[in-house]
């Protein structure tokens, strides 16, 4: 797939086939989060690959969002990925905690990999994470930041309406709406 075609192919998928992840498409999928940058290349983040039933259960329990949809991607799909972080990895300048970017980051080459592979993902950062962290042993220095299920898409989902240029993106100053070249 071309990038482009990656980028709008990509959308926040809930329900999933019962079907294997390929381990070489896995593959390349790590590696492409391991190519995002971070602060000053120091990859402060680590990947949790969750595949066991009693560990999606724990994990999903841990969903806070009004419905279950959310909570039932990931007791549906085969494997669920987890970043996690060191907070003191990374650095911080004027509050701005740059672990949470290294880490976001690192996710969406991920989940932008996993859309090139054929696979569906949906970014969940509405956690309890004590319970992650338990279910999953993770040291209490790191900070859980997200998780996707990833998985065959087990349905057909339109992308969001393109977001308005002019509202969202300034030309020098503030008061100076980017005009998109059209040609």
């Amino acid at each position: 797939m071309q990038f482009y075609d990656v980028v709008k192919n990509r959308k926040s998928i809930k329900k999933f086939k019962n079907a294997p992840i390929c381990a070489e498409k896995l593959t390349r999928m790590i590696n492409a989060a391991m190519m995002a940058p971070s602060w000053k290349n120091s990859s402060g983040y680590k990947f949790i690959l969750v595949d066991e039933k009693k560990q999606l259960e724990e994990i999903s329990k841990a969903i806070v969002n009004k419905d279950n949809s959310a909570a039932q991607s990931i007791l549906d799909a085969p494997m669920t990925a987890v970043i996690v972080a060191d907070p003191n990895a990374s650095g911080e300048v004027e509050n701005k905690e740059f672990y949470l970017v290294d880490s976001a980051i690192a996710m969406e080459h991920f989940i932008l990999a996993a859309t090139n592979e054929g696979y569906g993902t949906c970014w969940i950062a509405a956690i309890n994470e004590d319970i992650i962290k338990k279910a999953l042993s993770i040291p209490q220095n790191y900070k859980v930041v997200a998780m996707t299920p990833i998985g065959e898409v087990a349905e057909s989902k339109e992308h969001y309406d393109k977001k308005d240029v002019s509202d969202l993106v300034f030309s020098n100053t503030w008061d100076n709406s980017y005009v998109e070249n059209t040609k």
